[in-house]
């Protein structure tokens, strides 16, 4: 299944949806892990829009998977605990708009060049990878579904008071010229308290930022356009 078959199935779900939620409970904290997140969370947000109660800083879309995938993939070649590692991966939440910032993984990891590229290739192909490994009978479900739960517990913990906690999630954004953009972001009792940016990157890194732009543009606004013309 194509990223175009998946807007196809889930964007009339994610906006009928929203669509509800934003008539009988405005407020909620929006979180969206339906794909593609690069135009479920465009769309989320226009139906909000359309029903005026937008407020940017309690709708995410859920990129846990990159970073979860990251952090595993390089503990298995370092050597580390996974649980351990923390790998921020910002951008978007498919293929090459999924940017693992390797360079600023904790622990402090190195690797060469070419292995750098192959890993960061895995992690940004990490979901076909499981798809063929299924062999047809499905898609990533275990891994998502920790994926999601891990990003709803630091959300509560954070709208329950606890301070400090931070996620990575596909939000609106002012950091690059991409609209939405996923980048750590620090949350609180109202949702987004601090959008904490990109921050120092590698070369190798800010190349795939610029590489990256065209296709989120263009994911924002088939999101965009779906949602103006639907009723």
């Amino acid at each position: 299944m194509t990223r175009d078959d998946l807007f196809n199935t889930n964007a009339s779900i994610v906006a009928t949806l929203t669509s509800a939620c934003a008539k009988h409970c405005p407020e909620a904290m929006i979180c969206i892990i339906s794909n593609p997140v690069n135009s479920t969370i465009p769309i989320t947000s226009e139906v909000f829009k359309k029903q005026g109660v937008y407020n940017p800083n309690r709708i995410f879309g859920v990129t846990t998977l990159d970073i979860v995938r990251a952090n595993t993939f390089v503990a298995e070649l370092k050597g580390l605990d996974p649980a351990q590692v923390s790998v921020p991966v910002i951008g978007g939440h498919a293929g090459k708009t999924i940017i693992p910032l390797i360079s600023r993984c904790t622990p402090k990891v190195d690797f060469p060049q070419d292995q750098l590229e192959k890993l960061t290739g895995r992690i940004q192909e990490a979901g076909t990878e499981v798809v063929k490994a299924k062999a047809g009978a499905g898609s990533a479900t275990l891994s998502m579904a920790y994926a999601g739960a891990r990003f709803v517990f630091s959300l509560v913990d954070a709208m329950n008071g606890k301070e400090g906690v931070i996620e990575c999630a596909f939000v609106r954004s002012e950091e690059t010229e991409s609209p939405y953009f996923s980048t750590p972001l620090l949350l609180g009792k109202k949702g987004i308290e601090k959008n904490l940016g990109i921050g120092k990157i590698s070369p190798f890194e800010e190349k795939m930022v610029a590489e990256a732009m065209a296709e989120l543009k263009a994911s924002i606004k088939k999101g965009e356009e779906f949602a103006k013309n639907f009723k």
